[in-house]
């Protein structure tokens, strides 16, 4: 037996965890099944704030697995829940796809190039010069700067594509200021949001990702943590790493060989 037999919410990161670009990783269905079979809830939680929920499930339904966008937590929806506690209908500055900004949009929100109440900063994969500039100015003018999440890679087959982290940087550089707010994990707005979302207490919540300076840093805050080395952690990162996981395993399908004979 271990601790992950009271746990009653899987909290599941994707890239890296459960598919890398168009592939399934090991063990990633089979996981879903023994969830399933032993009436353990899981949700997808991804910093990944580029695309909206209704994506990433239509994507998981692609690759095999029928859910609902409802089983999918990402770091632009718990933005948006944040600012809607802060300041329901701000005027945004957001730097983000359109996908993000339908999120904001949706919930609210009014989506503006001049006098915003906060400048936002998610995972931009149309990027611009002139984005970054009009962010860098806001910024350096004083207003309240809210970033998505902190991830400096975000892991696809055959590498790595940079993230958020490297346009925070680039800001920093330039106005000599860092976010905020960065709410995805390992910070403690998106713990707020999922507690709330799930009704669960945190001792039973467990996260399974592949990055020690977010999936596994959410351990300081209760959360029983694994580590998948099949995205962006290795072995050789954990010596040397300020936040050590419960768990190492290889894969989904570990975890789910460890379940099933719990």
């Amino acid at each position: 037996m271990n601790n992950l037999t009271d746990i009653r919410l899987f909290l599941l990161d994707m890239d890296g965890t459960f598919y890398l670009g168009d592939r399934l990783l090991p063990g990633a269905l089979e996981f879903i099944d023994i969830c399933r079979a032993k009436g353990i809830d899981y949700l997808f939680l991804t910093n990944n704030s580029s695309k909206h929920r209704d994506q990433y499930a239509d994507k998981l339904r692609r690759l095999g697995l029928d859910i609902g966008p409802e089983k999918i937590f990402t770091s632009g929806e718990a933005t948006a829940i944040y600012l809607g506690q802060e300041k329901p209908g701000a005027k945004l500055y957001v730097v983000g796809t359109p996908a993000l900004a339908d999120e904001f949009s949706s919930r609210g929100f009014t989506l503006v190039e001049d006098e915003p109440d906060y400048a936002v900063l998610g995972f931009d994969t149309t990027l611009t010069y002139a984005k970054l500039w009009r962010l860098c100015d806001l910024v350096r003018a004083g207003v309240p700067y809210i970033a998505t999440h902190p991830d400096f890679n975000c892991p696809i087959e055959g590498g790595f594509m940079p993230d958020i982290g490297a346009m925070i940087a680039f800001v920093e550089a330039s106005t000599g200021r860092r976010p905020d707010v960065v709410v995805g994990k390992p910070n403690q707005p998106i713990i707020d949001a999922l507690v709330e979302k799930t009704g669960i207490p945190i001792a039973q919540i467990c996260m399974v990702g592949d990055r020690l300076y977010t999936d596994i840093a959410l351990g300081v805050t209760g959360i029983t943590t694994v580590l998948v080395l099949s995205g962006e952690a290795s072995r050789q990162d954990l010596p040397t790493a300020p936040h050590q996981p419960d768990f190492v395993m290889a894969d989904l399908a570990e975890l789910e060989k460890l379940l099933r004979e719990g």
